[in-house]
This record gives C-alpha cells, structure tokens and sequence, in this order.
C-alpha cells in the first residue's frame, strides 16, 4: 500500500547547490576569463631553461674534459691532403678506428659476439672502450702515440695511470670516437695544407701521417687539444698546432 505521507526533504551540499544554480552563461564566463588569465612565470621560464640546458651541455662537457682528462697521443693513418682539408674542416683517419687493427686485441671477439645482431653483422651505435697505454718517448720531436692494448664492452673501473679507456661509437664498419673532424681556422688551412705537401716532398711522396693530441676524460670521453704535421724522418720538421 502506498504511504500518502510526504516525502523528507533532502539536504543538498552546498557544491550540489551551487552546481544547480549554475547557468551555461556562467560557464562560458568562467571559461573566458580562464582562457584570459595569464600563465604563471614557471610556465614560461621552464622551457627557456630546457633550452639553455641544451645548448650549454656540448661547451660544458668540452670544459669538464679539458679540465679533467689525461693526455693522449693518437696516430693518424697516411693522409691526402684532397681528403683531409675540406672546406673549414679538416678530417682525420686513426688506425684505432678500422676493425682490421681492433680485431687483434683481446676481448674484441667478446664485444663483437656482444653487439652482434642478424647474420652477425654489429649493431650500428655499438659503445665500445678502447683501452690505450702511454708509450716512453724521447724529449725531442713528436711523442710517441698511445698503443692500443684491448677492447672492453664496459667502461673499466681501475686501470694503471699509465692507461686511459677511450668511449668509441661503432658507425659503417669504423670505430668513431668524435675526434674525426675539427673546425680549422682560415689562417692556420693553408699552413697545414703547406705542411702536408711538404711533407710528402721530403718523403718521396708518401702520404705523411698526423699524430693528434687528446684529453680523455675518467668517462671515456675525448677531446682534441693540438696536433703534429711534418716529416716522420726529420723530428725537427714537425709543426704543432693547437686547437
């Protein structure tokens, strides 16, 4: 039987009882001035800072390396001067980067079965440290280059002070350790393309090779710093240039 008595009155919040007194014009009210409000500073400023990040990180870590790294010799393979002056860079072979000087060291084998993929061909941006010893040197001429003495998949935790790991990138069948190219000053391009004739003149026109001074940072990380050009038979000859 249904109960004539009437029904309790029911208590609205105070939300439900703003939400039913609220009206489409005062959405689109509250809308416009929502849209007209201005940001807060954070806002605007966070995406500058991102991009001042961005452009600071390649000169900060140039800095930490120059600060922090241990200098390195590297010997270049036999150069052409059509190859190695283009424009205002000049580009550099190493004999650490082709695989046919890296196969012969221990734990190439380990790092090549590592970063193999399909049909065994290595993955392209394969990390690889290469790990180099400081060579005695005479106190004339041009110090002796580093020698390579193996391959890690890893950066190494303790090496002698008389070696460096050196973080190299596997890219088309070469080892790139972004010492390859380097922006040349209009003064100093025809004095090294001078030099490198030259040298080829006092070696029968043999391609001279061009050993390059290095810092390489506790991560593994190079930067150039100088380099040599000159006549390999007369340590006299050479003529250093800094970057």
């Amino acid at each position: 039987m249904k109960s004539n008595s009437p029904e309790p009155n029911k208590t609205l919040t105070p939300e439900m009882e703003f939400s039913e007194k609220l009206t489409f014009r005062d959405y689109l009210i509250a809308t416009e001035q929502k849209a007209n409000k201005p940001l807060p500073i954070w806002r605007l400023v966070a995406p500058l800072m991102v991009q001042l990040g961005l452009i600071l990180a390649v000169p900060t870590q140039a800095m930490y390396t120059d600060m922090t790294g241990k200098s390195v010799i590297l010997q270049t393979v036999p150069v052409n001067t059509n190859n190695v002056l283009q424009g205002s860079s000049l580009t550099l072979d190493y004999n650490i980067s082709r695989s046919e000087t890296l196969r012969r060291l221990p734990g190439w084998r380990d790092w090549v079965r590592r970063n193999s993929v399909r049909n065994r061909q290595i993955a392209q941006g394969s990390t690889l440290y290469l790990i180099l010893q400081e060579q005695q040197s005479s106190e004339r001429g041009v110090p002796r280059a580093w020698r390579p003495m193996r391959v890690s998949s890893s950066l190494p935790m303790y090496l002698p002070n008389n070696q460096v790991a050196l973080k190299g990138n596997y890219q088309d069948g070469l080892i790139n350790y972004g010492l390859e190219n380097y922006y040349i000053q209009d003064e100093q391009r025809q004095q090294i393309n001078n030099d490198i004739l030259q040298a080829q003149e006092n070696t029968d026109g043999q391609r001279p090779a061009i050993a390059v001074q290095v810092k390489v940072d506790p991560q593994g990380n190079a930067i150039p710093t100088s380099m040599w050009i000159g006549d390999p038979s007369n340590q006299g000859s050479y003529r250093n240039y800094r970057f």
